[in-house]
């Protein structure tokens, strides 16, 4: 510790010198003490080098901090700037030089791309360089010189080499006077920790952190960790691929979920132990995990005893999950708990006897149930059998959901793993059990490196141990704990998977997969026994951990430096099992501590206010839903209580089942239904008198009391086995309900429900195609004509959150830089023929789009156009992102093909590259246009469509056709010849919704089974449909001016929105809706795009409502409702 801190100080003394020569006057000098200090990176310095051309200047300065070698991004860096030299050497006609650079720089890049090198050799025998198609955009040494500038900011951001280098550090100290005579209470021996603040002595106070300092070194091909977590070199090497020294657009980040699991406690014994045995040493209650201004590490933690927490006024936030929605009852003891992450009422439940049972909140019933049984015993080890003989009890340390909800793993107090396979409702088939660990295995989690399926474990035996999902074999086994493993953290940064993990010795680790050993050694403050997590949006990270003496710290870390960056206070001082704790969306974070749920804003230390739910222990488990919706607390006498927010609450009332089984036959696979919110089972529990129930029936719940005979939560409390059993079998007969009837809401009138009509300038032409923001601030049209319209919402004090909303009417947008809106080139367009189309990058800073014509990339921001390419024939008829980077699109052709086409080599608009690096494939299957794209990671799949009423599935990994199906059509219903094919994958990434003009269907990708299908019993024809943000319901319009709402899960129509409810006595003609868009965020608004140019946007008439629930007119209605064979 005390080498780190002469460290620090010796490295805030250089700061001072660049202040005093920055401050002097002496700009040369403090630049080369810069460069030959290696501190900080002055990047104002080096744009100003880099825009007037001084590349000698900009190598040797770049020199002091990285080298050509050291990673991947200090080799693009260097490839960028010497690429440019040389061209600007051929466009002032200096060959020579421009030979000159090509044989001494750009030479060592020759033994990774030879192509490329010989590509560059070749433009030395143009007269004019930009005789090259993909150099025909090259305009002036100016204009490239900011392009590269840009290009190389975001290099130097994601390169870890320069991580803590780029900013300088702010010093308060006005002069040099930290001595120590300055102090007003000198103490002996000071403990000066910085010379950027006067120096003041205080009374010591014990350090939390501690650090490893054995000879750190950075490994290039590792996330961003920061210099100080690494403890001796690394093994592995980082070499320069073809496509890295390529690559003209920065290195961007593919963000990956982080499957949030669950986490566990330790008992009071076992944190005050001093061995660790190879027996189950971990007591646990279940575990969860997850998938700026600095504070001090040594900032103490304030702990609130009962005296404090008394007087504490909670914070009223309508955001947090306040009321007891539902009591859960458990026949033992549950230990760890796990939300299902799309059938957000789901919940998996392990006890300490070994069963697991997976609830139905929305009605409390316990939909299935399984008691501890070993598999084949036979196929276990001697130690396991033997352990077993000795003490057959069994306990769930560990239940936990794969990210997309299609396998749950649990890990047992002794020795094995058992993982099922989850198809919906009450389909779960067994499918792996292994003998993972010697003694308890502690911790699960899921993983998808290398987009294969790993399940992570952790034990007693001190080793981490990485399975495929699917064989069941071991991957990697990794060593290097001293203590028994507590708890697991996968996570993926800028493309690198790695696992955090600890273990009951207060120690942090970080691994590669590559059994090569830890990369990252840590402390955990105050070596306590620590859970890891990341925040929802996967870019924040957080700790919680007690250690032995009771201890307890909840901590945010900074990633580039290694240490803490904020250290909450409110935690209990003398806990006597682990504190749990989980981050919940929206930028808060819980933990469970001294009977109560304690809630911080995670930007503040303060503790922000509580939740007391009544009846906890002391150190509950908890669980959040995916949305922070919802959160599961296991409270006394085995019961699990479920609070929510408020709209939790329309949750628990509105939720429906799943799909079907994406994997058996169809056939057989039950149909699902909506659950009658009505339903009389809503607890299988009784409730605390003091806490605050929920009242069922929102006209009660408004009245402020309840009549007697109004069945409320606390009056469902008591029902018997009976009507548990009768809820239940009304869950299977609802999902096996063959009838073609049901109630549909009407809605006739504008006071029905709320609509919003957005209008463009002039005489605007039919809307061909709609999409919300990601963001869900904004809406973008297409209009037939090629122009694009953007809406945007305000941020204003009648709308706070600047979203999507139909109380504020938004603003048709465009830059004040840019006077003319977004419009595709119509040049050798068929009108008539062409299919519009569009696509959004996820960050929504750029739009790809094509009208028949070529297409076009355009900046959101600035609305000019970047890049055009790929002019017809033949012509984009459908574009898809994909979904991990935006530089890959899937462009579908009117010849049929779809081209797999790398913008980032396009967009090099001055890169030497032929047509065939930037088309990576091109995959024929379909005999007609492609009119629909969809990826899904979690399948490994792009899914296509066209007007050949054909679908195929494709391997995103080398791109070969998997599976094709052809559409199934009654024989009375006969498509339109070119009818389009849409297709959009569910938030499960398992099934996808097709629409076609004649019917809406549900298929599963792996098999591409029909799960459900839905026809209009008249001529009626879809223009389009699309899935709700929750994938619980289906937005559909059609060419008759009808909006209609099917529940997703069974395709069973529930609402119509009739045309004059929308466009009352019209003289427009015959306007209908072509386009249809949901909300990124609001699972009840969506919008329709009309064709006179209009748009509408639809919310239910009560705020939060579903459009089910609402009292309108109810009719019959009937569907076909038919099932692929």
């Amino acid at each position: 510790m005390a080498s780190e801190k002469r460290s620090a100080l010796n490295k805030e003394l250089l700061f001072l010198i660049l202040q005093f020569c920055n401050d002097e006057g002496y700009k040369r000098t403090a630049h080369i003490f810069e460069r030959e200090s290696g501190c900080y990176f002055d990047m104002e310095f080096f744009e100003d080098l880099v825009l007037n051309g001084k590349w000698n200047k900009v190598e040797k300065y770049l020199s002091g901090f990285t080298s050509i070698n050291d990673n991947k991004y200090s080799t693009k860096i260097y490839f960028e700037i010497r690429k440019l030299n040389f061209l600007e050497a051929l466009d002032k006609n200096d060959r020579a030089k421009a030979l000159d650079i090509l044989m001494k720089d750009l030479k060592v890049f020759a033994q990774d791309n030879e192509e490329l090198y010989r590509e560059m050799t070749q433009l030395l025998t143009l007269d004019n360089f930009r005789e090259h198609e993909l150099l025909s955009m090259y305009e002036d040494a100016e204009s490239s010189r900011k392009f590269l500038m840009d290009e190389l900011k975001k290099l130097i951001e994601v390169n870890p080499i320069f991580h803590g280098k780029l900013k300088f550090p702010v010093i308060k100290s006005q002069s040099l006077n930290w001595q120590h005579i300055q102090c007003k209470y000198p103490q002996p021996n000071p403990d000066i920790e910085t010379l950027f603040e006067d120096h003041v002595c205080q009374w010591p106070h014990d350090h939390l952190f501690m650090q490893s300092t054995d000879n750190p070194q950075i490994d290039a091909s590792l996330p961003v960790f920061p210099s100080s977590w690494f403890c001796g070199p690394s093994t592995v090497t980082q070499a320069v691929s073809r496509e890295d020294i390529c690559v003209s657009g920065p290195i961007t980040s593919a963000t990956t979920s982080v499957n949030m699991r669950d986490s566990h406690n330790m008992s009071q014994n076992s944190l005050l132990g001093a061995e660790y045995e190879v027996a189950s040493t971990v007591l646990h209650s279940g575990r969860n995990h997850s998938p700026e201004s600095s504070v001090s590490d040594d900032l103490p933690i304030i702990s609130m005893n009962n005296g404090m927490l008394q007087n504490f006024e909670p914070v009223s936030h309508t955001d947090l999950p306040k009321t007891v929605a539902r009591i859960l009852n458990e026949s033992s003891s549950p230990m760890s708990m796990d939300f299902h992450p799309v059938q957000q009422t789901f919940l998996l439940v392990g006890t300490d006897i070994g069963d697991i049972g997976l609830w139905d909140v929305n009605l409390g019933v316990k939909m299935l149930s399984r008691n501890f049984t070993v598999w084949n015993i036979g196929a276990c080890s001697t130690m396991f059998k033997t352990a077993m003989m000795k003490d057959p009890c069994m306990s769930v340390n560990c239940i936990a959901w794969s990210p997309n909800g299609s396998f749950f793993g649990i890990a047992y107090s002794k020795h094995i793993v058992q993982l099922y396979s989850y198809h919906g409702v009450t389909d779960v088939q067994q499918k792996l059990e292994i003998d993972a660990h010697v003694g308890g295995v502690n911790d699960l989690a899921f993983a998808t490196p290398s987009k294969q399926q790993l399940v992570i474990t952790g034990g007693d035996d001190k080793l981490i141990k990485v399975w495929d999902v699917i064989t069941g074999v071991q991957m990697h086994n990794l060593e290097g704990h001293e203590a028994p493993v507590y708890s697991l953290c996968p996570h993926c940064k800028d493309g690198i998977h790695f696992i955090f993990s600890t273990s009951v010795d207060g120690k942090i680790k970080a691994w590669l997969y590559d059994n090569m050993g830890a990369r990252v050694h840590i402390d955990a403050p105050g070596l306590a026994c620590t859970t890891i997590a990341y925040s929802a949006d996967n870019k924040r990270l957080f700790s919680c951990g007690t250690n032995k003496n009771g201890e307890s710290f909840l901590v945010e870390w900074n990633e580039s430096e290694g240490d803490a960056k904020r250290t909450y206070q409110g935690l209990c001082e003398n806990s006597s099992a682990v504190v749990q704790f989980s981050p919940i969306k929206e930028n808060f974070l819980a933990a469970a501590d001294d009977h109560v749920i304690k809630i911080w804003d995670m930007d503040k230390v303060e503790q922000l206010t509580i939740i007391d739910a009544g009846n906890l222990p002391a150190n509950p488990h908890i669980r959040f839903n995916k949305d922070g919706t919802l959160l599961a607390v296991i409270a006394s006498e085995n019961k699990i209580k479920i609070l929510a927010t408020a709209y939790g609450l329309q949750l628990l009332n509105t939720s429906v089942t799943g799909f079907v089984n994406s994997s058996s036959d169809v056939s057989d696979g039950p149909r699902k239904h909506v659950i009658n919110p009505s339903s009389s089972v809503a607890n299988s529990g009784e409730a605390d008198a003091h806490v605050p129930t929920h009242v069922i029936n929102p006209s009660v719940a408004n009245s402020g009391e309840a009549d007697a005979h109004v069945p409320t939560v606390s009056s469902l409390q008591n029902c018997d086995e009976e009507r548990i059993k009768d809820a239940k079998q009304k869950i299977i007969d609802n999902a096996n309900n063959k009838s073609g009837v049901c109630k549909i809401i009407q809605i006739s009138m504008p006071s029905q429900c709320k609509s919003l009509q957005l209008n463009g300038y002039g005489e605007a032409d039919k809307i061909s195609r709609l999409i919300y923001t990601n963001a869900g601030n904004a809406i973008l049209a297409l209009a037939s004509n090629g122009t694009h319209l953007l809406w945007k919402w305000p941020q204003n004090d009648l709308n706070l959150s600047g979203k999507a909303t139909i109380h504020v009417p938004p603003q048709l947008w465009q830059p004040r830089s840019c006077s003319r809106m977004m419009t595709n080139d119509l040049t050798d367009s068929k009108p008539g023929e062409a299919v519009p189309c569009f696509a959004l990058s996820k960050n929504d800073s750029y739009l790809l789009s094509a009208s028949g014509g070529i297409i076009s990339l355009f900046n959101m921001l600035t609305f000019k156009r970047m890049m055009s390419f790929m002019s017809p024939s033949p012509a984009a008829t459908s574009l898809a992102f994909h979904p991990q980077d935006n530089n890959i699109v899937a462009i579908g052709m009117d010849d049929s093909t779809i081209l797999i086409y790398h913008v980032r080599f396009t967009k090099a608009c001055f890169s030497p590259f032929k047509e065939k690096y930037m088309v990576k494939s091109k995959l024929k299957g379909h005999s007609g246009r492609v009119t629909g794209l969809a990826f899904s990671t979690a399948m490994d799949l792009l899914v296509s469509s066209g007007e050949d009423a054909q679908i195929f599935t494709w391997n995103l990994g080398g791109w070969g056709k998997c599976k094709s199906k052809q559409l199934q059509f009654p024989d009375e219903r006969i498509p339109v010849r070119g009818s389009n094919t849409m297709v959009q994958f569910h938030q499960d990434q398992v099934n996808f919704l097709v629409v076609h003009e004649t019917q809406l269907s549900i298929y599963e990708a792996k098999e591409l089974g029909c799960v459900q299908q839905w026809i209009p019993e008249d001529s009626t024809r879809i223009s389009q449909a699309t899935l709700s943000c929750d994938s619980q319901m289906v937005f559909a319009c059609f060419i008759g001016g009808i909006v209609s709402i099917f529940g997703a899960s069974d395709l069973q129509l529930k609402c119509q929105i009739l045309p004059i409810s929308y466009l009352p006595y019209t003289p427009r003609g015959n306007v209908h809706p072509l386009a249809v868009a949901a909300n990124p965020h609001k699972p009840t608004q969506f919008a329709v795009g009309l064709t006179d140019g209009a748009v509408m946007v639809f919310e239910p008439q009560k705020p939060g409502n579903s459009w089910y629930l609402a009292e309108y007119e109810p009719a019959t209605a009937s569907s076909c409702l038919l099932q692929d064979d």
